[in-house]
């Protein structure tokens, strides 16, 4: 995997504000990357940025949950009612404010 690209996932998540969620399919079309890429990139290098903010479209992280609670917690972020994830809806990141501080973050990647 080409470093910029994954240089580039990594900021995105960086940019996601406490207390606000952002799924896979958010940073994939804000870096030009598949969900799945997005994904795989924060499973293998996401440790030193909040990977907690970042779950699929249902709210989860699949086999963190248990890792992400206590940061959800801290953060206000509230359980979806099956207790597997988050409330999206209620946490979502704005898409807009998102691509704004993105680009702002990686203008010296290019």
């Amino acid at each position: 995997m080409d470093d910029l690209r994954i240089e580039k996932v990594l900021r995105a998540a960086e940019c996601i504000p406490a207390g606000k969620m952002a799924t896979y399919g958010d940073l994939g079309k804000i870096t030009g990357e598949s969900p799945r890429v997005v994904g795989n990139l924060m499973a293998k290098w996401g440790t030193n940025v909040p990977w907690w903010r970042v779950c699929n479209a249902q709210g989860e992280i699949a086999g963190h949950f248990n890792q992400a609670l206590p940061h959800w917690q801290e953060e206000n972020i509230t359980r979806n009612d099956k207790h597997t994830g988050i409330k999206l809806a209620a946490h979502r990141a704005d898409y807009a404010e998102l691509v704004r501080h993105w680009k702002t973050a990686t203008q010296n990647l290019e």
